[in-house]
């Protein structure tokens, strides 16, 4: 509970500083990662190097359980939020990094969500391409 707690609270400092996004879209983008690697092979989620998801992955979890639980509305409740572009995930991931919530390899950069259609693709416009940035 501790923990929630200080995740709500490194949230809201991070709006009170840059408040681009609502609260609701960083507690989605944890949910949304927590389930993503949930459902990685077993192999995978035993080594701690490999179990690291990449933006890619990230963006592609992330529509996978907004069309599951928004349906048609994922696109609405993500502008909603604040939230348009990979980009916009990217920025949110990185605010959490830098806040110590999560943690990037030194290669993980905000580029690797960059280009994701994220509107498109929360509209089931096409398939997923894998490993997208």
């Amino acid at each position: 509970m501790a923990q929630e707690i200080a995740f709500w609270e490194v949230v809201d400092e991070i709006r009170e500083a840059d408040g681009r996004y609502r609260r609701e879209a960083y507690g989605f983008l944890m949910a949304a990662l927590g389930i993503t690697v949930h459902g990685l092979p077993e192999e995978r989620k035993l080594d701690p190097a490999r179990r690291h998801l990449s933006g890619g992955e990230l963006l592609e979890g992330m529509v996978r359980l907004a069309r599951n639980e928004f349906g048609e509305l994922a696109p609405t409740v993500f502008s909603e939020w604040g939230v348009h572009h990979g980009e916009d995930v990217g920025e949110m991931v990185f605010q959490l990094v830098a806040s110590g919530q999560l943690s990037a390899r030194p290669e993980d950069t905000l580029e690797d969500f960059r280009g994701f259609r994220l509107m498109e693709a929360l509209r089931g416009g096409g398939t997923l391409p894998a490993g997208s940035s």
